[in-house]
C-alpha cells in the first residue's frame, strides 16, 4: 500500500500542474509516484478478484 505521504505528494502536484504548471523534475517525480499507485492499485485489485467465488 502507498503511503499517505506519497499520496498527499501525488494530490499536490496534480493541483500545482493545473494552477501553475510543473518543472521537469516535478514532471519525472509525478510520474513516478503515479506508476507506483497504479502499480500498487492494480495488485490490490487482481487480490480482490482472485478471491471471488462463484456460487451456483
Amino acid at each position: 500500500m502507498i503511503s499517505e505521504e506519497k499520496l498527499d505528494r501525488i494530490n499536490y502536484l496534480a493541483k500545482k500542474k493545473k494552477e501553475t504548471g510543473l518543472n521537469l523534475e516535478e514532471q519525472k517525480e509525478q510520474d513516478a509516484l503515479r506508476k507506483e499507485y497504479l502499480e500498487n492499485f492494480r495488485k490490490s485489485f487482481r487480490k480482490q478478484l482472485d478471491n471471488i467465488e462463484f456460487v451456483d
